[in-house]
């Protein structure tokens, strides 16, 4: 490690570098592939050179914003590199990772270089939503005795397939293509933790632990990649993101107009297939209670209350589309926030929401809960990994 990025206790000092994303352009040839990055911003451009830098010359690691939620990267075929993103994270090594890419060139070079393609299945979905929040499994690819494969098994933890997207944010694309170097990358944050959409979220949980994060201002999604697995028939939803149910079967064709939603929670004894699906996520420090069909929750978060002793506890409220302000439902109440009224608003909204509040040291915070159906589908799965109990009406 270069001793220039670590402080006399012997942890980096984690420097934060500004990057402007819309001074950042591809070529269009067309959407998943390029032939000209170019990038207007001189500061913009030394900041991603200095993160790849570090990609490509060392084992550690980087933060860097996507348009779900901030990454922390490192290059997938460098079980070095990926260790460290365990590390930092405090993450489990059964929980695998997804790889980026800035292109279907970058993929076919980089990692299906024995000449492995892309099932057929899969042709329209990416030529829809790539660049964007959707990632595919695809097998790992064999390798011949005695050559390095291509993927990391701690990607993968250790299972035949492995999980890949291409970002549309202009930061990771850039710097996927400037290191030339597919990218593992989890959100950003201390394993368990509300994932991030800011910089400043990346800093409060990680300081010390990586040496740069870039600094592209806040995600436009706001939560995970959609994970489809098109391998299987019926094809399988994995885990629900910033591509609806209703969007694949829209524009899947007729294979995946049959697509089924995975259990949300695999077993314990069960190889955990994409992120998410295992372990305890996205929860605050306070208790998360999560109320369904519960009107406009005068009755109900009354009622409870008075029955779990909450009187004299710091309670946020996170409302969104039926239920009324703090003021309106009970002085016990003391931080209201508006997550907003469109499945678009809530997912951009929820994760800095949910670490806002606990910021303020509240002890437990309300959410109400969403139709389960086009964004609210993966809005529900966070909430529900995420509370510590679930109320209905």
């Amino acid at each position: 490690m270069s001793s220039s990025t670590q402080s006399t206790s012997g942890l980096f000092e984690t420097k934060v570098l500004k990057v402007n994303p819309a001074s950042i352009h591809f070529t269009p040839n067309n959407s998943t592939t390029y032939s000209e990055l170019k990038i207007d911003d001189p500061e913009t451009k030394l900041n991603l050179e200095k993160a790849a830098k570090i990609l490509t010359t060392t084992s550690e690691v980087v933060g860097f914003p996507t348009e779900t939620v901030y990454g922390l990267g490192a290059p997938s075929k460098s079980s070095d590199s990926v260790r460290s993103i365990y590390k930092a994270k405090n993450r489990p090594l059964d929980n695998p990772l997804i790889t980026h890419i800035s292109s279907l060139d970058q993929l076919y070079r980089k990692v299906l270089s024995n000449g492995a393609s892309i099932p057929k299945q899969y042709e329209s979905l990416i030529e829809k939503f790539w660049p964007g929040p959707l990632t595919i499994l695809l097998p790992v690819p064999e390798t011949p005795n005695g050559t390095e494969s291509t993927i990391s098994k701690l990607v993968t933890a250790n299972q035949p397939t492995f999980a890949v997207r291409m970002p549309s944010h202009p930061v990771a694309r850039a710097l996927i293509a400037i290191s030339d170097t597919p990218l593992a990358a989890p959100s950003a944050n201390a394993s368990t933790r509300p994932s991030p959409t800011q910089a400043s979220h990346v800093l409060h949980d990680l300081k010390g632990k990586i040496p740069l994060i870039l600094d592209g201002g806040s995600c436009d999604v706001g939560l995970e990649s959609t994970v489809v697995d098109g391998l299987c028939d019926p094809p399988m939803l994995l885990r629900p993101g910033g591509v609806s149910l209703e969007d694949l079967k829209t524009y899947g064709g007729e294979f995946w107009s049959r697509v089924v939603v995975a259990k949300r929670t695999a077993g314990k004894l069960e190889p955990v297939r994409t992120p998410g699906m295992k372990y305890r996520h996205y929860s605050p420090i306070a208790k998360v209670y999560l109320f369904l069909q519960c009107g406009d929750g005068v009755e109900k978060l009354n009622q409870f209350i008075v029955q779990n002793e909450l009187k004299g506890k710091r309670i946020a409220l996170l409302r969104s589309k039926h239920f009324k302000s703090a003021s309106e439902i009970s002085a016990s109440i003391t931080v209201d926030r508006e997550l907003g009224t469109t499945g678009d608003n809530i997912q951009r909204h929820l994760f800095a929401m949910l670490r806002e509040v606990d910021e303020l040291g509240v002890d437990v915070i309300f959410v109400e809960g969403v139709d389960n159906d086009h964004e609210g589908l993966a809005i529900m799965n966070r909430l529900q990994k995420a509370a510590y109990q679930t109320v209905r009406g």
